[in-house]
């Protein structure tokens, strides 16, 4: 057991270099270990979600997969459709053994690819590894299992829980240290999410830069009423490979979205709910899109819209050591809570040092 969640750790790692470049398929990983303990292919899931991981390691495996045991981040898939089954592929290759750590709770597959396995004779252990599966595949898991992408929302706040000054300065809360992590955080979902007002007041581009990424996620702007600047640094940039797309509501004037979409933006009607776009909805027709793991980076309306709606699964919290008080604008906007109890709740899955400021990470109870 040692031996295969050793190995299993080398498949999740694999699997984490593809995240935010597979949607809609899950960043799978995959290692083909020989019977004397030789890593003979290995693989992750390709942007745009194909070749699957288990193909690219039999690939780099050829012949020596032959009695290999193949470590899987989630069960082989057993339907047809733009490429055959992993399962029959493994099966084809003569694999010994597979090592999993998720059934896929996708119905097409959903335990199938393990009995596929069994059948043909080939001994399939099952949950090794899971917790940390559950981790990295939950944006693929989330939109199985509920219809909608996970979301994690990023906070940039003062020690006291500022977001910015009262005239609306925020560049920059934290340092650049802390600014590279966010990056990075981009660069690992499909999709960045923010409201109206952080688009009106930044004029951000919401691109990953300073990383080598080569495929940018999509930007979206929920606007209720499309009330956006056009010309700005998002429609200049829009293009199939850094997209940008608008969630507006059904008063959103007609004019505006023939205007947006001559600038090559996606707009997409939402159903509205008190005070702004029903985040269910939104993130429900988002997850109908493909999408599976959302960085929404406020502002403060959206991110209270989305924690009272319990559609936020992860937190990342980046705090400066610099206090602004009362006058500044709060992190968060009207929660409209009445008990302590009724609180949001998040568990703390870890906290470090980013430069000057510090990061804490916490998940939804």
């Amino acid at each position: 057991m040692e031996t295969d969640l050793r190995w299993m750790q080398v498949a999740l790692t694999l699997g984490q270099r593809g995240m935010g470049r597979t949607w809609p398929n899950p960043s799978v990983g995959c290692v083909l270990v020989s019977p004397e303990g030789r890593v003979v292919g290995r693989g992750w899931t390709q942007p745009g979600g194909r070749p699957h991981a288990e193909v690219m390691a039999l690939r780099m495996a050829g012949p020596a997969a032959r009695g290999a045991t193949a470590y899987v981040t989630l069960e082989p898939c057993s339907h047809h459709g733009k490429s055959g089954p992993c399962s029959e592929a493994l099966i084809s290759a003569g694999v010994a053994r597979v090592v999993s750590a998720l059934q896929d709770p996708d119905p097409r597959v959903s335990g199938r690819g393990h009995a596929m396995l069994r059948a043909a004779g080939i001994p399939v252990t099952e949950g090794v590894g899971a917790a940390q599966a559950q981790q990295d595949h939950v944006g693929f898991l989330t939109r199985a299992t509920e219809g909608r992408p996970m979301v994690t929302l990023k906070l940039a706040l003062t020690l006291d829980g500022r977001l910015a000054t009262a005239s609306g300065e925020s560049q920059w809360i934290t340092g650049p240290e802390a600014r590279r992590v966010g990056h990075a955080m981009r660069a690992r979902h499909d999709a960045v999410l923010i409201g109206a007002g952080t688009a009106r007041a930044d004029d951000p581009t919401l691109t990953v830069r300073g990383l080598g990424v080569t495929q940018q996620p999509v930007r979206i702007v929920a606007a209720r009423r499309l009330d956006l600047p056009f010309p700005s640094r998002l429609s200049d940039t829009a293009s199939p490979e850094a997209p940008v797309w608008i969630c507006h509501g059904s008063d959103a004037p007609a004019d505006r979205i023939a205007e947006a979409t001559r600038l090559g933006l996606t707009c997409i009607a939402v159903p509205e709910g008190a005070g702004g776009l029903d985040p269910a909805a939104m993130l429900a027709e988002l997850g109908a899109r493909g999408l599976t793991r959302i960085y929404c980076e406020g502002g403060g309306a959206l991110g209270a819209s989305l924690l009272r709606s319990s559609r936020v699964d992860r937190l990342a919290v980046f705090h400066a050591g610099c206090a602004i008080g009362a006058d500044g604008r709060a992190g968060l906007g009207e929660m409209g809570l009445e008990a302590l109890g009724d609180a949001p709740r998040f568990e703390r899955m870890r906290s470090v040092p980013v430069g000057a400021d510090l990061l804490s990470e916490w998940a939804r109870l």
